[in-house]
């Protein structure tokens, strides 16, 4: 079992009690030593299974972590064990607490767990009960609502917001609706079992006899609620190991906060601290580009990433015309490295960057997966404006208007049937699809009805760019029409699972790639206000964790990276140490007509 291990990780695993940091650099087998820590315990050490609990945040790490550590105990010992661990996510653990102690909450063992749609159903009776201004939607209090519960707030410190005290008002009707209706939310199954530990010592007490031993994987990515579910039940014993790493924190969003992985020593003053260093994934050149990128950030723990891989071929910084011009290039590129068996993954910061991609693999018919999101004509704000589009060219199309009517009204709809086909004749495409957004008052639909509100503004800004290309609504109709032919057809081009170590053509987003690796790996749009997003640019945190984005992706390759922009390059191409690094394209990235001060 630890003759495979490297001595970092051999530490790691034969740590003595107490806690216990991992930092465990970008392929440096965090899994590995965490599994093998855990099958340590149980076959070496003799700790009761029961007594230990692991943690994760998906089913998928906590399913892969489970069978390697019981194939590992049974390989040491020869025998299977006749009880397990807890092994699941924070949510799974949270749901269990909860079944046993509903009674604290008035609830009964046989709760429901209610969805967004379920809450947003709840919110949307109790606002017209408020008589709530209709900019404020369901959306927008249950983000707020989760916002609290995650960040663990009381009523004092979030009424202390400007305008937030109907937002606690509406929380706390919220709150009694989910009782009457013998209901927890999402954020509840985490949030609730700390408030139970906080008012209930005994209750408390008795989880920490039960649970000795505390395993945390992806630390840096834990909010308020799971830090304090954490420190509460390890707080008698002290035998907490967490892994993580610090420089993959890229989930602020979902109200992450790496400062409690930076912290681990300040919250556990006896902790031990061991660095895994040595990545076993990518080559010389690709850990020293992007091990120089993230050294601009300024809150991180300091980690000299390695490796004995070969050097590997440079970073290749290729500059496009546009975004067209960049898709085709990728696409070329990525179909020849998958003829010769390669896993090819194509990353981007935001998913309307998939249109222009999605666009040129249908045209020239390669297959692909797209993963971790829905296709992009068929989301949801870009099926309503094709809908609009659709019944303009042609008016006895009765299944886009029934579309419009099912969501914006008769009234609205009426109007639409009148004017979509005299738009069509007199405008072009792009202003037809903003007249049509301005008569249905579409942003304020967004934001009353979807909790990702800006995403989708982006999915819109791609469709009117790529309308703008065409001067007949023809001609952008038979384009989308074809494209979602494609894709809606029964030929297997998209799946939504990662098939490990399959040959392929892999799209998804730099967040949804985290935990991946792929032969070569193709991140598009590196551009300043993209990579890094322009809502961070003003934000020295935001742009830290932008930059922490950007080093997620550049990690996710083995032997090749090729980092693609047009029009202004981003900031963080100028921070990769040019020594990694080749260039291709018509100007220098130095050219003074485009040059930037950052500082």
């Amino acid at each position: 079992m630890l003759s495979e291990l490297n001595d970092k990780q051999r530490q790691a695993v034969e740590a003595d009690d107490g806690p216990l940091l991992i930092v465990a650099g970008a392929g440096s087998g965090k899994t590995k030593t965490l599994t093998t820590r855990l099958a340590y315990l149980i076959a070496k050490r003799g700790i009761n299974p029961e007594s230990i609990l692991a943690i994760t945040f998906t089913n998928k790490a906590a399913n892969e972590m489970k069978s390697r550590a019981l194939a590992l105990i049974q390989k040491i010992t020869g025998n299977s064990i006749h009880s397990e661990p807890f092994l699941g996510t924070f949510h799974s653990f949270g749901a269990w607490i909860l079944r046993r102690e509903a009674k604290y909450f008035n609830r009964t063992a046989g709760f429901s767990i209610f969805d967004d749609d379920d809450s947003n159903r709840v919110l949307k009776k109790i606002i017209q009960e408020f008589a709530v201004k209709k900019e404020k939607g369901p959306a927008f209090f249950r983000r707020e609502i989760s916002r609290i519960k995650n960040e663990f707030m009381t009523g004092e410190s979030f009424r202390g917001d400007d305008g937030q005290e109907l937002v606690w008002e509406v929380y706390e009707r919220y709150e009694r609706a989910l009782e009457q209706n013998n209901a927890f939310d999402f954020d509840d199954l985490i949030e609730k079992p700390v408030r139970l530990f906080q008012a209930q010592p005994s209750v408390l007490e008795m989880y920490q006899k039960r649970f000795l031993y505390i395993l945390v994987d992806e630390y840096q990515d834990v909010n308020m609620a799971q830090y304090w579910l954490v420190r509460l039940l390890a707080a008698k014993h002290q035998r907490i190991t967490v892994v993580g790493d610090d420089a993959q924190s890229i989930y602020k969003f979902r109200f992450s906060d790496f400062r409690n992985f930076l912290n681990f020593e300040k919250s556990w003053p006896t902790a031990r601290t061991i660095l895994l260093e040595q990545n076993y994934r990518s080559t010389k050149h690709i850990i020293s580009a992007s091990s120089g990128l993230i050294a601009k950030n300024e809150f991180q723990k300091k980690k000299n990433l390695w490796t004995e891989n070969d050097a590997g071929s440079k970073v290749l910084v290729v500059e496009h015309d546009d975004e067209f011009s960049e898709a085709d290039y990728v696409v070329q590129q990525a179909r020849e490295r998958v003829r010769l068996g390669k896993r090819v993954g194509i990353l981007y910061r935001t998913n309307a960057q998939s249109r222009a991609l999605e666009q040129v693999l249908l045209e020239y018919d390669i297959s692909y997966e797209l993963f971790g999101a829905l296709s992009f004509y068929e989301r949801r704000e870009i099926k309503d404006i094709v809908a609009a589009l659709r019944y303009a060219h042609n008016p006895k199309d009765t299944m886009g208007i029934e579309r419009l009517e099912k969501n914006f009204g008769k009234r609205r709809a009426a109007h639409l049937r009148e004017v979509l086909p005299t738009w069509a004749r007199e405008k072009k495409p792009a202003e037809v699809i903003a007249a049509f957004m301005a008569a249905v008052d579409f942003e304020q639909y967004l934001k009353q009805h979807t909790d990702n509100f800006s995403e989708r503004m982006e999915n819109i800004a791609e469709l009117i760019y790529f309308a703008q290309q065409f001067t007949e609504l023809s001609g952008l109709i038979e384009k989308i029409s074809l494209a979602d032919t494609f894709e809606t057809s029964a030929n297997g081009r998209k799946k939504r699972h990662i098939h490990e170590g399959k040959a392929g053509i892999f799209l998804m987003t730099i967040h949804v790639a985290k935990g991946l690796e792929f032969d070569s790996v193709f991140v598009v749009g590196v551009n300043e206000g993209v990579l890094p997003h322009q809502r961070s640019l003003f934000s020295p945190e935001d742009l830290e964790e932008e930059r922490r984005l950007m080093y997620v992706a550049m990690t996710r390759a083995r032997s090749e990276l090729v980092l693609g922009f047009y029009h202004v390059p981003s900031r963080f191409l100028y921070e990769i140490p040019p020594e990694t690094v080749d260039f291709k394209g018509d100007r220098m990235l130095n050219d003074e007509d485009r040059y930037i001060d950052f500082d």
